[in-house]
């Protein structure tokens, strides 16, 4: 299977899918791909109007399907299919996504698509496992805690990772007995159409899935804030999470899962494998251009090994090769627009002019397309820009420590807490730096996620409340209830 492709050939949906119908659109907002910036379509704008039509839709849908009603093992099956369409569709969806995304399309064969497969299998076979529970009370009395779905979830997925984050969502709502109004990033709308469409031809009630496109400010509000959507799950930036938690308590009051923003640390202590941990630090950051909430941005190295491991990671930053996503041997990504570039290197500009060193990178490249060059920050002071801010860009900055508390205080960031990595050959040093460090994820002799999907994600601080991913995703997509029988 050859996966490059001429992505002027590419044909597009240009519509929203809902009730498992795809509706008309008008023109919206300009749309530009990321490896070569040339402008080749819009993305559409559903209004509030539209919105609440997709909401409606929902609503009975869940109604007339029964879907929470079903026997468990009937809703595991439908997604069992629909996983297996998926993996079927891979190569037409690693186009779709590769066409306007940061994502090379041999990347998502590879990994996002296969992926997203087993995401939706792994909370598929949680609808026949997780029920409700009996509790002890009283010989006269029988206690029970009952679960059952919210209704409703709006769902709001980012750019950088879209197939997969769409699997985040509606793998657990889906599986739990809800219903979903899902909108996809208007850079990135395409694939999670066609997962959507996909639902429905594995026998998915139609209106179980809903895609609905347009910006955060128009689309994105009038879903967070819509009276009969029951529950938010948003994954983004900080500020516009808290954008989203004011809009709901204007509207009312509804749980939410926010997976949000990160400036992770890896903390590298001298007794590590250099060249293992020179690779995972270095992958951390070049992986999508650094365009990941757990972005292991922020190297903390004892100071002794310092200059060796900084030797090996630059050498592996200097040998990237860049390629347009649609060239099936490109692995290292552009980034999303010509704002967001000009963002990374206004932040890596200020930060060298407060007193940063910079030791590779540290400019746009020159080519055609948004591609930066991989950079590291030396002599980072504190209050840096690089430091302080969460880049989202291919940038990791430096700091240097003498000892373990010294290494805890410049792990430990005011704002953020989503990720971290701890190196070391030292078990017990491993175990109480975890235990100190202030983060919701916390890989040690590694750093990223792997596919064991059983491990929750999160953060701490302004990262987010709520998990995604485990049992954890597919609990919240369930509200329980007390109740007491006397006998």
């Amino acid at each position: 299977m050859t996966l490059s492709f001429d992505p002027d050939a590419i044909s597009l949906p240009h519509y929203h899918f809902i009730g498992g119908e795809t509706v008309a659109a008008s023109e919206g907002i300009a749309m530009y791909r990321p490896s070569d910036g040339a402008a080749f379509g819009d993305c559409p704008v559903a209004g509030p109007d539209l919105v609440d039509q997709a909401v409606q839709t929902a609503k009975k849908a869940l109604k007339t399907s029964n879907w929470s009603g079903l026997r468990p093992r009937d809703r595991t099956r439908a997604m069992h299919r629909w996983a297996d369409l998926i993996e079927q569709d891979a190569e037409h969806l690693a186009k779709l996504e590769a066409v306007s995304s940061t994502r090379p399309v041999g990347h998502l064969v590879a990994g996002d698509i296969a992926v997203t497969a087993e995401q939706i299998r792994f909370f598929a076979e949680f609808a026949d496992k997780e029920g409700s529970d009996l509790v002890p009370t009283s010989d006269t009395s029988l206690g029970m805690i009952m679960t059952e779905p919210y209704g409703v979830v709006g769902a709001i997925t980012p750019w950088n990772f879209p197939l997969s984050m769409a699997g985040w969502k509606l793998g657990p709502a889906l599986a739990a007995g809800n219903a979903v109004v899902l909108k996809p990033s208007e850079m990135t709308p395409f694939s999670s159409l066609r997962i959507a469409e996909l639902s429905v031809e594995a026998g998915i009630p139609a209106g179980l899935i809903n895609i609905v496109l347009g910006d955060g400010m128009v689309t994105g509000n009038a879903i967070t804030g819509h009276p009969d959507i029951s529950k938010v799950s948003f994954t983004g930036s900080t500020a516009a999470g808290s954008a989203i938690m004011q809009n709901v308590a204007r509207t009312g009051i509804k749980p939410m899962t926010l997976e949000l923003g990160g400036k992770s640390p890896q903390v590298v202590f001298a007794d590590a494998d250099i060249n293992r941990t020179a690779k995972a630090v270095a992958q951390s950051i070049i992986s999508n251009a650094g365009q990941a909430c757990v972005a292991g941005s922020r190297l903390i190295v004892a100071r002794e090994i310092a200059e060796e491991l900084i030797a090996a990671i630059t050498t592996i930053m200097r040998g990237v090769e860049t390629g347009p996503t649609w060239d099936e041997n490109t692995q290292y990504s552009p980034i999303i627009s010509q704002k967001q570039i000009e963002r990374i290197d206004t932040i890596v500009r200020a930060s060298i002019s407060a007193g940063a060193e910079c030791l590779t990178g540290g400019q746009i490249m020159d080519r055609e397309g948004y591609f930066y060059a991989p950079t590291l920050l030396g002599n980072v002071s504190q209050d840096s820009p690089a430091l302080a801010e969460e880049i989202f860009g291919p940038v990791l900055t430096l700091q240097t420590f003498e000892d373990e508390d010294e290494a805890l205080a410049l792990a430990d960031h005011p704002t953020y807490g989503l990720a971290a990595g701890v190196f070391t050959r030292d078990l017990s040093r491993a175990i109480r730096v975890t235990r100190a460090l202030q983060a919701g994820t916390i890989w040690v002799n590694r750093y990223g996620r792997s596919r064991d999907h059983i491990l929750p994600t999160g953060g701490y601080k302004s990262s987010g409340i709520g998990k995604d991913l485990g049992r954890d995703a597919y609990m919240a997509n369930r509200k329980s209830k007390s109740v007491l029988i006397d006998l």
